[in-house]
């Protein structure tokens, strides 16, 4: 199995249900990402929230660098699966 191949959600049921809920995890630190750019924006316009608008702008770039590592992981995830498959067939 190669990573990042887009068929690796289609080789099982299970790999369907990893897919969906790595997939529902970066939807949410996406949109949490840009909550967090678009909030820290507005706060940008005030001098006395700039403090609170400058912590959002950092933890909205540590959410956009956790997106690939969502990924990556789901991938990882997906290597194990097939491993575990692997070691099914030999000792079965």
């Amino acid at each position: 199995m190669k990573l990042f191949d887009p068929k690796n959600k289609n080789r099982s049921a299970e790999h369907t249900r990893i897919y969906a809920i790595y997939e529902l995890w970066y939807t949410v630190v996406d949109f949490s990402a840009a909550g967090a750019f678009v909030i820290g924006s507005v706060l940008f316009f005030f001098e006395s929230t700039q403090f609170g608008a400058t912590w959002l702008f950092l933890i909205g770039s540590l959410l956009f660098g956790a997106k690939p590592t969502i990924r990556l992981l789901r991938e990882l995830r997906y290597l194990r699966m097939g491993e575990i498959d692997k070691l099914a067939e030999l000792h079965g």
